[in-house]
């Protein structure tokens, strides 16, 4: 069952009687309702390629928070193949917010990283909705230095509101470990891919996005606060969100134009949420284009694009 976001209403109104057609067909098969359903189905069709041809930030944020967007472990089951999940970061626990392990994307062997929501109540409480703790962040440190040993590429799959901000998180270290994160990213002698496929909320983001190769969702948003917070902050209220969110450039497209990412990978109509399964293969092709293009960089020219790449963000704004 789709669940609809509330600028989506319209469409929903229509997709319900399309519906409503169907059932009414197939209890009385003697009406031909077959040119109608055709012209409203047409109809449905133009009404959410408009819909989404010209989304808001804030809008985009909402999509990209979509409960039934694909995940880590979908990505996992529909664009990996032979994943071996690995856990632990040796030193305090296995924090299931991110997650890791050894995979194939065309046959080609690498480390994949990435935060993980959870589809229900159950899945998200497990992975904590994504929100990554100290021990999180240094599995992934732990993972990224064995993929550098063993030259494995590495790709992380980037959807978090932000690392967890508990008390415990803290007390355990979790701005050193963010820090750490960022630092093994830049460090990495192999190719790092980074996809924000959803949220990238803050250092949470960062520290797994650190990339050489940032690529974007077309719906996703990546920012160093979420709109609520922003409007909280400048306006003493979060109903000012869409307003914060404007203000943020926080879409892929202004952080194409401002060389925060690299590359915008196109969604289906209406969302990754719509058609989970073509989002993917489309990231995995975009993806497996990427590592093909950094596969003969040698360890020293990838760490100093990297830097270069993060020292040149911001300089000239005027482009």
């Amino acid at each position: 069952m789709i669940s609809y976001l509330e600028f989506e209403k319209p469409v929903a109104e229509l997709e319900a009687k399309i519906a409503e057609l169907r059932s009414a067909a197939g209890d009385d098969g003697d009406v031909d309702i077959s040119k109608e359903l055709s012209r409203l189905e047409k109809k449905s069709a133009a009404l959410l390629a408009k819909t989404y041809s010209d989304l808001s930030p804030w809008q985009k944020t909402q999509v990209a928070r979509h409960p039934s967007r694909p995940h880590f472990c979908d990505y996992v089951a529909m664009g990996f193949t032979d994943f071996i999940p690995l856990g632990g970061d040796r030193a305090y626990g296995d924090d299931q917010a991110i997650m890791g392990g050894l995979a194939k994307l065309g046959g080609r062997k690498v480390m994949l990283i990435g935060h993980e929501k959870g589809h229900d109540t159950e899945s998200r409480i497990k992975h904590n909705f994504g929100m990554g703790k100290p021990e999180g962040y240094r599995k992934a440190i732990r993972l990224m230095e064995m993929a550098d040993r063993f030259g494995l590429p590495v790709v992380t799959l980037v959807d978090t509101s932000g690392a967890f901000p508990g008390i415990e998180a803290e007390e355990r270290g979790q701005a050193e470990a963010i820090a750490r994160s960022t630092e093994a990213c830049l460090a990495l002698g192999v190719p790092l891919i980074a996809a924000v496929v959803g949220e990238g909320g803050s250092g949470g983001a960062v520290a797994l996005a650190s990339a050489e190769r940032v690529l974007m969702f077309e719906h996703a948003v990546y920012s160093v606060i979420s709109p609520e917070g922003c409007a909280s902050i400048l306006w003493r209220t979060a109903e000012k969100a869409p307003q914060a969110a404007e203000a943020m450039k926080m879409t892929a497209q202004d952080l194409e134009k401002l060389g925060v990412i690299d590359r915008i990978v196109p969604e289906p109509v209406g969302g990754a949420q719509r058609d989970p399964e073509g989002a993917v293969a489309d990231l995995m092709q975009a993806i497996g284009e990427e590592l093909d293009a950094l596969s003969d960089i040698d360890p020293d020219s990838l760490r100093r694009q990297r830097e270069e790449r993060f020292l040149a963000i911001g300089r000239d704004l005027s482009q």
